[in-house]
């Protein structure tokens, strides 16, 4: 059962891949180039996982096994709804995107619906108000962008 931590190991070296050269194509901060750049964190990442993955293809952990279907089907999910956060963040917004998506993946692991969604739109609000307020970094706003002042 070794083939299957080399196959995990093969695809998320190309991700890391990937995500390396996408962190790469950013383009050039206002002011020239810096040391530590908006690329930097994300060529980080991809070296690390770059260098799990290979390490995942070079010793396979003898007891592997596939995951059951329904683990699966919940990955799938999970790859969808963060698919459609990204597609969906600009036209609606990061705090309703964010509810969307952190309420659906904790409705996945068992919460209960309203439970769920409420958690997501309390974090889609703190993060928010974290990011614009407490770093000075915008995110979109959305449909909620008829609420902003003039």
């Amino acid at each position: 059962m070794k083939c299957n931590d080399r196959v995990f190991g093969l695809l998320m070296l190309v991700l890391a891949v990937a995500y390396g050269w996408g962190a790469t194509q950013f383009p050039e901060p206002f002011g020239g180039g810096e040391a530590i750049g908006p690329e930097t964190f994300p060529l980080l990442l991809a070296v690390v996982l770059a260098l799990s993955s290979l390490y995942l293809i070079v010793k396979p952990d003898p007891g592997s096994k596939w995951p059951p279907m329904r683990t699966g089907l919940e990955l799938l999910i999970a790859v969808v709804v963060l698919i459609a956060y990204v597609l969906l963040l600009q036209p609606l917004g990061f705090i309703i995107t964010t509810t969307l998506a952190v309420g659906t993946l904790c409705w996945r692991m068992g919460a209960a619906p309203i439970r769920a969604y409420v958690t997501g739109l309390i974090a889609g609000i703190v993060v928010y108000f974290l990011f614009t307020i407490g770093l000075d970094l915008s995110l979109p706003l959305g449909v909620l962008s008829v609420l902003e002042g003039s």
